[in-house]
């Protein structure tokens, strides 16, 4: 049955109070939170470190307050109040001290909705039509239980390939362009910017669920319940949640290398079309960064899913959940008295009770280091290696993937001098190719600046590169006329 209108405004007033996304849209400044965050923490760089965030917000205040905006905090304060309003997610950095900030999924999808209400999109464009129709047939196709059914769709599937390429070698080829592939393309784009968004949510998903989990130990019977069970076990209860399955089946889908050189080639070949000059820098950037910021994104996530089972795993091992249940018996009673004695004492009478506070004064949670001792417990049996005797070539062959080779470079010289009085960089190569690429390159270079002389006119030279790709380039022109000693 249809939700009635009384139902549905309530939902309404309860999401208008609740909402982070609500909020943010609704706020006084929403044009300069939108503005700022999006710009530095909706593109391609999602986290970035509290001091770097602090330098660009700060720039953006100065500019505004140029034009006559009233902006009397700084961008550390205006931080602290879109963290407090759950526009900004603070966590602790993981290579370095310090923290850093990202957006919430609410923030994400708020700015968003702005984005499409300054550039709102067609609603009803060919390619989204063409896309939901061919997503929909194939559905019917893979829930259809009819072994008959099933055939004869792949068999009209088979029958428009071979019409179609009947089609193409009689010459009758229909190319997509204009108008049309640049709304496709566009599509394609609305669609795939959603995709690095939602893991933000992810993140927050597994946040939620490994506080559920401790709650759970805390909470579970003195005689180890079913998650102590679980966890001594060695079971990985975040992998195992619905959230942890649903993660690792997309990573594993963004990790096959197949699918990420097939998409990479199509990029390529998209990208080479007439119809994609019609694409700002930004949109053919994210295209080309697509697979490998959902790879960067995906491995970060991960690292979050390992931390917490190694966390959730430490936290039992080390009997600390103990510790944990004491202090919640001791809250649990202490709260029972509290309600005995409501009956008697005012929550406002005078106890005549004195509690030394601590006189540390706590401006930032990040100049607090706890030491931890569990942090240097190695549980993992210590692994001995033995050494072996150096393999030459193997470190000859490491030595030339890190330095440029000079005695190879000036050999190749002093050998084209022989049959030439003088010998360009680019007649060199022609000689000997250049068998460390680029770098081989840069030592003739730099060989000919300090033992040739200049030709006053550009040289082009050509090489080819580690991955077999021929390459040429314009250089200044210096040529050898006595042997390099």
């Amino acid at each position: 049955m249809p939700q009635s209108a009384l139902a549905r405004t309530l939902d309404l007033e309860r999401l208008r109070d609740e909402s982070v996304t609500w909020r943010l849209i609704r706020a006084d400044n929403a044009p300069l939170i939108a503005g700022i965050l999006g710009t530095h923490l909706g593109g391609e760089h999602r986290r970035i470190p509290a001091a770097d965030l602090f330098e660009l917000v700060d720039t953006d205040l100065d500019d505004l307050r140029g034009l006559g905006a009233a902006l009397p905090k700084n961008a550390q304060g205006y931080c602290g109040d879109w963290r407090n309003a759950g526009f900004l997610t603070r966590r602790p950095a993981e290579e370095a001290r310090g923290e850093t900030y990202e957006l919430s999924p609410s923030a994400l999808a708020g700015i968003r909705l702005l984005d499409e209400l300054a550039e709102p999109r067609q609603t009803a464009t060919e390619s989204r039509l063409a896309s939901i129709a061919a997503q929909l047939g194939q559905l019917a196709i893979d829930t259809d239980p009819d072994e008959l059914r099933r055939v004869e769709h792949l068999r009209a599937q088979r029958d428009r390939i071979d019409q179609e390429i009947e089609r193409i070698n009689a010459g009758e080829i229909a190319i997509l362009g204009g108008r049309r592939a640049v709304e496709r393309i566009r599509d394609i784009l609305t669609q795939a910017s959603e995709i690095p968004s939602d893991f933000a949510r992810v993140r927050v998903e597994f946040d939620e669920l490994n506080r559920v989990l401790r709650q759970r130990i805390i909470e579970s019977d003195a005689t180890q319940g079913l998650v102590l069970d679980e966890v001594f076990r060695g079971v990985d209860l975040i992998a195992e949640s619905d959230e942890g399955r649903t993660f690792a089946a997309f990573s594993t889908l963004v990790l096959d290398p197949a699918l990420g050189a097939a998409f990479d080639d199509d990029v390529d070949q998209v990208l080479a079309r007439d119809f994609a000059n019609d694409l700002t820098v930004e949109q053919r950037r994210f295209l080309r960064r697509f697979v490998s910021t959902l790879k960067s994104h995906s491995g970060e996530i991960q690292d979050v899913v390992t931390a917490f089972a190694r966390g959730l795993r430490r936290y039992v091992q080390s009997q600390d959940y103990q510790q944990d249940r004491v202090m919640r018996t001791l809250v649990r009673e202490a709260l029972a008295l509290g309600f005995s004695a409501a009956a008697n004492t005012k929550p406002y009478a005078t106890t005549n009770i004195s509690i030394a506070l601590s006189r540390v004064e706590l401006r930032s949670t990040a100049q607090i280091v706890l030491y931890n001792p569990a942090d240097f417990d190695a549980s993992e049996t210590i692994e001995v290696n033995e050494s072996e005797l150096a393999d030459f070539e193997a470190l000859r062959a490491l030595a030339r993937d890190t330095e440029i080779d000079f005695d190879e470079l000036a050999k190749n010289v002093n050998a084209t001098l022989v049959d030439l009085a003088h010998a360009t960089v680019g007649q060199v190569l022609q000689r000997f190719p250049a068998s460390q690429g680029v770098a081989s390159v840069v030592g003739l270079l730099t060989l000919a600046s300090t033992h040739g002389s200049p030709l006053g006119r550009s040289e082009t030279v050509i090489w080819t590169g580690a991955d077999a790709v021929e390459r040429n380039a314009l250089v200044p022109g210096h040529q050898f006329t006595t042997e390099l000693v």
